[in-house]
């Protein structure tokens, strides 16, 4: 390895393992990794001044901007629609459905995530359902982890099932020039046997916790759940704004909007509607998680520049050998390792032209022919995809939901994410490996 591979690996594998190891917080440990590429990059020709004459001009390209502005967007409008009370109203209702069995709280809720991530990013999904589910389970006197871990995996399982669920989907969409009723019949059915077994998997893994019988549940159904609307007109004025965003999300394509801009146009329409003090409404933002998201993708920038997410690329492409079959599995596996570790997003965008060029190559071009259609993309996608469960950084929508927990008390670490994600990203991927390979080759 080169002198700007070395340093880009050294300040991933030093940043990750601080953040693995809980030494320092993830955001102290995001951003103290973003500043050494930032700063000693330029000194080990990482960054070429020639093409970003100063920091300003790499930052401007590493961070993704369309997350961060998605991200702020999103928190302002959650933040106002939490001052209603209609947070507090779903748990109530939810509670008197479930009688209080915590399996049907959990049952529910990532059912309803996993639907909304697919036709929602899952990032705004977790944003609303998040708040809910820690209402209703301190309301029962019950820890909100285990729920909330469910949530957010289930959200990264539902995300797969659509071109708009989750960013890498978008990537390889656009690169392929594939339409959103090919991933529906593609990995929908996919999704649902892995979203069918995930729940298995929930209720094994944290039977622990669902054993127990939930505190004050004769209070709560007792509870008239009208009666936690705190302000019956900022919740019209909020939930009509929430319904014009989640409008423009599903028209933002043919619109040419940039989900960020949606989210921010949102925003500012209900600030301005409620003459919500900018100041009350910011305090509700995760600032710590942004700050994350930004020193990460500096570090991820970093390793791009350096050419080292290339090389994975190519090491798969290498290991093919030139047979369809083993290619459609090395990539599936690769890109969910990947996505486990690195943000999927760069994975994802350095692999859309290699697997191009794969799909064009004499030996893959005439099977691929044969089959009328390319499983190399759906194999990305699922690898990219299913991999982000893998680690607490491994997806957006995972810090997200880490951030909201913290801000509440109760702190996901990494490693208790890990002993659940880790498991359940093996599992799915490998159904979707041999559903893809059945689905492709045996239909």
């Amino acid at each position: 390895m080169e002198t700007p591979e070395l340093f880009a690996a050294a300040v991933l594998l030093v940043s990750y393992a601080l953040i693995v190891t809980e030494k320092v917080h993830r955001t102290v440990a995001a951003l103290a990794g973003g500043a050494l590429i930032i700063t000693l990059g330029p000194f080990f020709g990482l960054i070429d001044r020639e093409e970003y004459p100063s920091e300003i001009h790499f930052m401007s390209e590493a961070v993704d901007w369309n997350t961060i502005g998605l991200l702020l967007g999103m928190m302002i409008i959650v933040g106002i629609l939490k001052d209603t009370g209609i947070f507090e109203f779903i748990a109530v209702k939810t509670a008197k459905l479930s009688r209080g069995d915590p399996w049907r709280i959990m049952l529910l809720f990532a059912t309803t995530t996993a639907i909304l991530s697919a036709f929602l990013d899952n990032v705004t999904t977790v944003l609303l359902i998040a708040p809910v589910t820690v209402s209703i389970t301190l309301s029962l006197k019950l820890n909100p982890v285990p729920f909330l871990i469910s949530e957010v995996l289930a959200s990264n399982i539902g995300g797969t099932a659509t071109l708009i669920g989750d960013p890498p989907n978008i990537i390889i969409g656009s690169g392929a020039g594939l339409s959103f009723n090919d991933f529906i019949v593609n990995l929908g059915p996919i999704v649902l046997v892995v979203f069918g077994v995930s729940l298995l998997f929930f209720k094994y893994v944290f039977r622990s916790h669902l054993s127990q019988k939930p505190e004050n549940i004769e209070e709560v159904l007792a509870m008239n759940e009208w009666d936690q609307i705190k302000d019956p007109v900022l919740l019209k004025k909020s939930l009509a704004v929430l319904g014009f965003v989640i409008l423009l999300f599903f028209l933002h394509s043919a619109l040419h909007l940039e989900p960020s801009t949606v989210a921010l146009l949102g925003a500012a329409l209900l600030l301005l509607i409620t003459m919500e003090h900018p100041d009350r409404a910011l305090h509700q933002v995760e600032w710590g998680v942004l700050l994350f998201f930004a020193g990460l993708f500096v570090i991820v920038k970093g390793v791009e520049e350096a050419g080292l997410i290339e090389e994975v690329a190519m090491l798969a492409v290498d290991l093919t050998g030139g047979n369809l079959v083993v290619a459609m599995f090395v990539i599936l596996w690769v890109s969910a390792v990947a996505s486990a570790i690195i943000d999927n997003i760069p994975f994802t965008a350095t692999m859309v032209p290699l697997v191009h060029s794969m799909s064009t190559s004499p030996e893959l071009a005439a099977q691929i022919a044969q089959l009328g259609g390319n499983p190399l993309w759906w194999a990305l996608a699922l690898g990219a995809c299913l991999g982000g469960n893998g680690t607490l950084i491994g997806a957006s929508a995972n810090v997200v939901v880490a951030g909201i927990s913290e801000r509440m008390g109760y702190p996901i670490s990494f490693k208790e994410f890990l002993k659940y994600g880790a498991p359940l990203t093996f599992i799915t991927v490998f159904i979707s490996g041999i559903l893809l390979y059945v689905k492709t080759f045996t239909l």
